[in-house]
């Protein structure tokens, strides 16, 4: 009983008072049965393929790499993260649009790794500029390293277009 005398009212259910997230995507594995799924999938692996490719050139230009570099790493771990919720079923969970979140995350990353790929590019096409050093002159690049660089602006482009793609399907989704 309360002090005037008459009963307490349950608490209100907070279920009923939140709005639902509005999720168009499915939630869990069948994640993976969509184009979207497999698009995320796909910059995850090729994404992972420019990082590594990228590193074991052992980075001979870091101002133009360096950009790469944390272009890659960034999008592979936020990819990852951006699976892992869709996977564990979290969007059902929390009220966001998910919608503009998926595209807003999409474009937002395919304009980086846009540019990165171009900077990828720039850095390759350099292998025949030849360095004045204290011995000798050299190319800027090693073979080895310009086979490098370009297995890794071939899968920086593939990337891009993967991003592009969920790009798309996620401008589809957010406006019908």
């Amino acid at each position: 009983m309360s002090a005037g005398g008459g009963p307490v009212p349950p608490p209100p259910n907070p279920a009923g008072s939140f709005p639902s997230p509005r999720v168009t995507l499915p939630a869990g594995p069948d994640i993976l049965r969509t184009y979207s799924g497999a698009f995320v999938c796909l910059e995850i692996v090729f994404g992972g393929l420019v990082w590594i490719l990228v590193a074991s050139s052992n980075v001979p230009l870091p101002l133009l790499q360096g950009w790469v570099m944390f272009v890659s790493v960034t999008a592979f771990v936020c990819s990852l993260l951006f699976l892992g919720v869709f996977l564990s079923g979290v969007v059902t969970q929390i009220n966001a649009n998910w919608s503009f979140l998926d595209f807003a995350y999409h474009f937002t990353v395919f304009v980086f790794y846009f540019g990165a790929f171009l900077l990828e590019a720039a850095a390759t096409s350099l292998h025949d500029l030849h360095c004045n050093t204290t011995v000798a002159v050299q190319p800027l690049l090693s073979d080895n390293q310009y086979n490098i660089n370009v297995a890794a602006t071939i899968f920086a482009f593939v990337t891009t277009a993967c991003y592009g793609c969920s790009l798309g399907l996620a401008l589809r989704r957010w406006r019908p």
